[in-house]
């Protein structure tokens, strides 16, 4: 799997409101980092089973569901099995049926057809204030 098709995939498995990663989408040694972080919430969880974990937990916390995933632009880079992909994330809160978008920019490196680095950066205040705004 090449590194678009990795993130097509995971843009599917968004719309579908699945977690991000299934089983058989990762290498052993992954690593997922998030750089921007909200205070609390790791910045960068290493392996399979931990990404997994930490993956499924947050789909289960998730007060909306993914609508769309809208991706604005892939920029391949120097490295054949990395690209860089800005996209906008549609949800809709389950509660009150309001939407709200919000858009982040990712690192996706693949190894051997399965995803070895996945590095969102998203803006934890817009996302709040998105949620927030869709929750009212």
């Amino acid at each position: 799997m090449t590194p678009r098709q990795a993130f097509g995939r995971m843009r599917d498995r968004w719309i579908a409101n699945k977690t991000t990663f299934d089983d058989n989408a990762l290498t052993d040694d992954v690593v997922l980092e998030m750089p921007f972080a909200a205070p609390g919430r790791p910045a960068r969880i290493a392996g399979r089973a931990a990404v997994l974990a930490f993956v499924r937990a947050g789909r289960a916390e998730l007060p909306f569901r993914f609508d769309d995933c809208r991706v604005l632009a892939v920029h391949d880079t120097a490295d054949p099995a990395t690209i860089v992909v800005e996209y906008e994330l549609a949800a809709t809160m389950t509660a009150t049926g309001r939407s709200a978008a919000a858009t982040f920019i990712g690192v996706l490196t693949v190894h051997e057809g399965r995803v070895s680095r996945w590095r969102e950066y998203q803006n934890p205040v817009a996302i709040a204030q998105a949620v927030q705004a869709a929750a009212s």
